[in-house]
């Protein structure tokens, strides 16, 4: 759980400071999440970096079902989840003031969730959203690939270098192999890494064999 938290807390810290550096211009540029702007990227990041605490909130599952790597499973990512996320994070957006009040926003919500992670046992199951039951250090690795893959996405967006951080590349990398190896022959750095299994760059066909063979695939990661 300690590794797990500080890849969070590393992540959104570095994305909060880029936040606060944003001029109000760049919170209408596109972004690689269309039809999404960065407004409305901010928003949807801001939602499922605060998910646990109302999750915490609730009565325990009896024991965890799913890994941080099965959640990312294509039944969820449904064209009705879909369509619900991307009205669901326009309206957050639409209901926020600029872009002080969106780093606040952000750094309110993953503020929130460490401390109400931090009050918990290690073991303790969540149920999601989607209905899984979760070990929340699992749960709290998929708040480190929401936050770290959306940061690529905000950092193309805005015409600047990824941010990424070293802790969070590794817990991300780790949940998108299923702690596979990634074969050492593709010389992928970790962003590519991340690129790539999320569909942010293209696999050519000696890569998906490679990948195939180590037994990694994609996963259905959603916007």
């Amino acid at each position: 759980m300690s590794s797990v938290r500080v890849a969070f807390r590393d992540e959104c810290e570095r994305l909060e400071r880029v936040l606060h550096g944003l001029d109000e211009a760049a919170l209408d540029r596109p972004t690689p999440c269309p039809p999404w702007r960065v407004r409305d990227l901010l928003a949807h990041v801001s939602t499922g970096a605060g998910r646990l605490v109302a999750m915490l909130a609730e009565p325990a599952p009896p024991k965890p079902e799913v890994s941080a790597a099965a959640y990312f499973g294509t039944a969820k990512f449904t064209p009705e989840v879909d369509r619900d996320r991307i009205e669901g994070a326009r309206a957050a957006a639409h209901a926020c003031s600029g872009v002080v009040e969106a780093a606040r926003e952000f750094g309110r919500a993953w503020r929130s969730t460490d401390a109400a992670v931090a009050a918990e046992p290690p073991g303790r199951v969540v149920r999601t959203r989607h209905g899984d039951a979760m070990a929340v250090t699992e749960f709290l690795r998929t708040r480190v690939v929401e936050v770290a893959v959306h940061g690529l996405d905000l950092a193309d967006a805005l015409d600047r270098p990824p941010w990424t951080t070293p802790a969070a590349a590794a817990v991300v990398v780790d949940v998108l192999t299923a702690g596979r190896p990634v074969p050492a022959g593709l010389g992928w750095d970790p962003a590519t890494v991340l690129r790539k299994a999320t569909g942010r760059l293209p696999t050519i066909g000696a890569e998906r064999a490679a990948l195939a063979a180590a037994g990694i695939r994609r996963l259905a990661f959603g916007r």
